[in-house]
């Protein structure tokens, strides 16, 4: 089980040129990438986004692609001799006819805009496309093992918050018949109280009982409850991207446990309720970083 939070660097050395990759990824319903190349290699995004979207299926991920020109890469400097000979005859023209003296140097030279200039190979797509790759697949790798790590701290988290709601799910079905037993003792009560005492098994007050019964019954409730609680755990076991699955059993059994309080006529039932959503909430939380 993957979390979709993750962060990992590579890189591929060409020509003493160093192609550095980095892929980040945070939670998305659905997978979104995007994909940061030098303008010279923009038509390589489309084909570099269909291999990250082949690992991935949810997330907003953004790869970022640059080049490290060193010393001994493909830059170079170039000379322009044409333009620089253009000043040098300019500058002697210009000094002999305001008599000005000394000539012009080398050094001089240095400083004429346009005669030297530091020019850096441009790769093609072609030759760029395997080095990018390789520095992409070293960033992929680092990611998916955090992704991992996190799915997993998330799993740990997750399991022991259903297995809290396991026992509340036990609880529940102790204390609802509670619910019955305590009605009957009011109606008795309210009964005498008013000179009007009835026997227990007075048909009257045996339909009263029985139809409050059948009103506060969580029974089927609480099975459902625990059927999707197991479907959870063996979504988690399957080694799939199961975000979209689990957030859809979290809202189901969000479903239940309010059906469950709207028919809670006991208070610790009601109170044992209100902790278990709250224990659930807190899974559907996680479940929103789930892959």
């Amino acid at each position: 089980m993957h979390s979709m939070t993750g962060f990992g660097r590579g890189e591929a050395i060409a020509d003493g040129v160093v192609w550095r990759a980095e892929v980040s990824s945070v939670n998305r319903k659905q997978l979104e990438i995007v994909v940061q190349l030098p303008r010279e290699l923009g038509e390589l995004e489309a084909g570099l986004r269909g291999k990250i979207a082949e690992r991935l299926s949810r997330g907003r991920v953004q790869a970022s692609f640059v080049a490290d020109r060193g010393v001994g890469s493909a830059t170079k400097l170039k000379v322009d001799e044409d333009l620089a000979r253009q000043y040098a005859d300019s500058l002697t023209r210009l000094g002999a006819s305001l008599g000005l003296e000394g000539g012009v140097t080398a050094t001089d030279a240095v400083r004429w805009p346009g005669v030297f200039v530091l020019e850096q190979s441009s790769w093609s797509a072609e030759l760029a496309l395997p080095l990018l790759e390789k520095a992409m697949e070293g960033a992929l790798v680092q990611m998916l093992a955090m992704r991992r790590t996190e799915g997993a701290n998330l799993k740990v988290d997750m399991l022991a918050r259903l297995a809290l709601l396991e026992g509340m799910l036990d609880e529940a079905g102790v204390l609802a018949p509670q619910a019955v037993v305590r009605l009957r003792d009011a109606l008795r009560v309210r009964l005498e109280e008013a000179g009007l005492p009835l026997p227990l098994d007075d048909e009257r007050l045996v339909k009263e009982i029985a139809m409050f019964a059948d009103r506060c019954d969580i029974s089927e409730e609480i099975t459902r409850a625990a059927s999707h609680i197991g479907q959870f755990r063996a979504y988690m076991e399957s080694g799939e991207p199961v975000g979209r699955s689990l957030d859809f059993l979290a809202q189901e059994l969000f479903r239940e446990f309010n059906t469950m309080g709207s028919k809670a006529n006991h208070a610790p039932l009601a109170q044992l309720i209100v902790r278990a959503k709250t224990e659930l909430e807190k899974i559907r939380e996680q479940v929103q970083n789930i892959e």
